[in-house]
This record gives structure tokens, sequence and C-alpha cells, in this order.
């Protein structure tokens, strides 16, 4: 049988995928590290790590090995019986949290949010609640999966339009605007606040200080849950564990996914005291999750990414990105400012520049850079966690020859 071409390839994918993605013209073939090599033998620097999800980079040793081992062992069992590795992943989980007592393990991080969802909408009718306290406050800008739930939380009309009618129960508010939250929270009828500690889709834009801590005042003023949606922040992304431990806080749910199987597909819910005995037997269900293949992966990523070589590595390398960063603007003039946390970092493009971050992107990777951007206007900046220095230089290098190059 002749082996396909790349040009081969790229027509299977026009041809045989639902038309939804518009990926790059290459075919990626093998990964190592931060770094990642096409059909062609053409190497990348990659500064997006699969949207934030191979913390730890391709090829790391260590998931190889879990996922190989657990392989010759058991590859599924479903939730009608008990397996290994998603119990020691749910008890590793809870104590990592600090907060939880139980775990719903899946497959994404729309189905955790989808999970924690339901789960608010389980509670606020539990235990002689009203009927009628249903509402997650959720904000302007916030992005929580695809589902028809999720899409409706995420407040973000471009991903709504077209599905109508969506569900009910939602509400939303700016984000980092305490007297809006206020606002919205007056009626009594708001069962939960759904918050992104930094926002991605919405342009890597971080919780101002003190921010969450005045959600989570106004959620126990008002007899509602704090839901946080890390995903994408958690997982040692801003330089901790978990965002949230930077604004000394306590959720009642958090939602995981990305980072926390380093590639392989795995999402969670995590629970805290006052909802985990909530959901009882049928409430709620999924085939794949807790995957005992996912959960082996996951169990060495998480105890790797708690690590305080990778917070000590995230620290390090967010303060040479952001110095760069600012060094590059000095010469060329680009970004009105970059922001995030950690190695969630967004640079946002000067208004005279509004829209073409996309542009951006495919002089990066003529230049061998594999970036991404977070809606038209920022260029987002998620490596992974133990990039190593060779490997931020060599990224700078080639994103200073593409800047170079788009702005004339």
């Amino acid at each position: 049988m002749t082996t396909p071409t790349t040009a081969d390839l790229l027509a299977a994918g026009q041809r045989f995928y639902l038309p939804i993605y518009r990926p790059r013209a290459v075919i990626l073939e093998r990964g190592q590290g931060a770094r990642v090599w096409d059909s062609d033998g053409r190497e990348y620097i990659d500064l997006s790590a699969g949207i934030a999800v191979c913390g730890l980079g391709h090829n790391d040793p260590d998931l190889v090995a879990a996922l190989t081992e657990q392989a010759g062992k058991l590859w599924h069992t479903s939730n009608v019986f008990y397996s290994e590795p998603p119990l020691r992943l749910a008890e590793e989980l809870v104590t990592a949290s600090r907060f939880a007592s139980r775990v719903f393990l899946c497959n994404s991080g729309a189905e955790a949010n989808e999970a924690a969802i339901k789960l608010i909408r389980r509670w606020a009718t539990s235990e002689g609640r009203t009927p009628d306290r249903r509402v997650i406050v959720t904000f302007r800008g916030s992005f929580h999966g695809r589902t028809l739930a999720t899409v409706t939380a995420t407040a973000q009309p471009k991903y709504q339009e077209g599905y109508e009618p969506l569900p009910g129960g939602f509400r939303y508010v700016d984000f980092n605007d305490v007297t809006q939250l206020e606002t919205a929270m007056a009626s009594s009828d708001v069962a939960a606040v759904l918050v992104e500690p930094v926002q991605g889709e919405g342009g890597v834009m971080p919780a101002a200080s003190g921010f969450l801590a005045a959600v989570r005042e106004l959620c126990d003023h008002h007899g509602a849950l704090l839901a946080l949606d890390e995903i994408q922040s958690g997982m040692g992304r801003t330089g901790t564990l978990f965002a949230h431990w930077q604004d000394g806080i306590k959720p009642d749910i958090v939602t995981l996914a990305k980072a926390l199987g380093g590639g392989f597909p795995i999402g969670a819910m995590l629970a805290g005291p006052k909802v985990a005995d909530v959901m009882q037997f049928g409430a709620h269900g999924t085939t794949f999750g807790g995957n005992p293949l996912a959960a082996a992966v996951a169990r060495v990523a998480l105890r790797k990414l708690s690590s305080p070589q990778i917070a000590n590595n995230v620290a390090r390398q967010a303060a040479v990105l952001r110095k760069e960063l600012d060094a590059i603007n000095s010469e060329l003039g680009l970004f009105s400012q970059v922001r995030g946390r950690g190695l969630m970092l967004g640079a946002v493009l000067q208004p005279k520049y509004a829209g073409r971050a996309g542009e951006i992107l495919d002089h990066a990777a003529a230049e061998g850079l594999l970036l991404l951007q977070a809606g038209p206007d920022v260029l987002r900046f998620v490596p992974a966690l133990n990039i190593s220095d060779e490997e931020v230089g060599e990224g700078l290098k080639r994103l200073r020859a593409a800047l170079r190059t788009f702005s004339g």
C-alpha cells in the first residue's frame, strides 16, 4: 500500500471531517518535550501545548510508561465495576484539592462542567430548598464548553448563535465587576456562581485582585454555591496546582480537564462537603468516565504537576516570557499589554492591529512556531509547564522573526 503524502492526508481531512475547524495545513506526526515535527520532517517549537493540555510536553516518559503498563492490564470496565487506577486518582485529587470530599470522573472539560451544572441544580432543590432558586450566574467572556448547557453558561454570543432555544436559568454579568454581581444576586434566585480564575477563550483575562474573594463572600451571604472552572487554569498552569489557591478562597465545586491527563482525555468534577452527597445512585453517569487508561496516566500527571520543580519552572519561564515580550514590544509596538498568570499569558494587540491575531499565527507557523490566539486580538502563550530554557529561547527567537515579518 502506498504511503499517503501530506497532500493526500490534507485532502482526506477536507473530505471526511465535519468542517467545523480550520487547522493549519500541516500533519503533525511526533513530539518530544516542547518540540513537534510534521510529516515532512519540519520542526516546530510548541508554545500551545494542545491548548494547555500537554502540561508535561510531548512524549513524557513517565506518562508513556503509565499508559503502556496499564494497557497491558485492563482498558475498560465501565462504572458497573471498580478498578484501581480511578479509585486511586479520586483519592489523590481529594487530598491534593484541600477542599473536596468526592470526585466525579469523566472524559472532558465540557462533561465536567455539565456535571457541575447538574449538581448545582440538584442541590438547589434538595433538603427543602425552593424550586425557583435555580439560576447560575456566569461572566461575559467566559468559556465553559460546547454542550448545549455549557455553551449557554458560556457568556459569549458567538458560541451560542444558531443553537436556540437555549436552556434557561443562566444570568450573565461582566467579569471582575462586583457591583453587577451584587445586583444579579439580589433577587435571591441564584443557586451558584460559576467562574474561571483566568478566562482563557475570553482573552486570557485574570480575575482582579480580591475579586474571587468577593464572589465567595457574596455566595456565602446569599446561600449560593461557588463553582470554579479550572479546566484551563488548573493543574499548575498559573504557578500553583489550583489557580484559586492564589486567591485564598475555598470553593464548593471545581472542574478540571486538559493538563490533568497530559494529553489523554479525562475530566473531573471535585465536590466539597456541602454538595458531595447530593447526587445519589442514578443521578448522573458516564460510560467511559474513570477509564483505567486515562486514570493511570492522570495519576502520574497529577503527581508531577504538583511538584515544586514544576512550580519553580512556571515562575521562571513566565518571567522570561514577560520580559522578552516586553522587549519585543519595545522594538515593534504591537501589544497594548501582556496579562495572565504563570504560563497562561495573553499578549493583547494594539487597536490598529485588532482582529489580526490569526495572521500572526500564520507567520509564526512559517517560522516553525506553534501559537494560539484567544479571540481575534490576543496571542495566547500556554506552553508545557516543564518547558526548558533552550526551548523558550528558541521559541522567542522564532516569535520575534514572525512578528517582524508581520509588522512589515
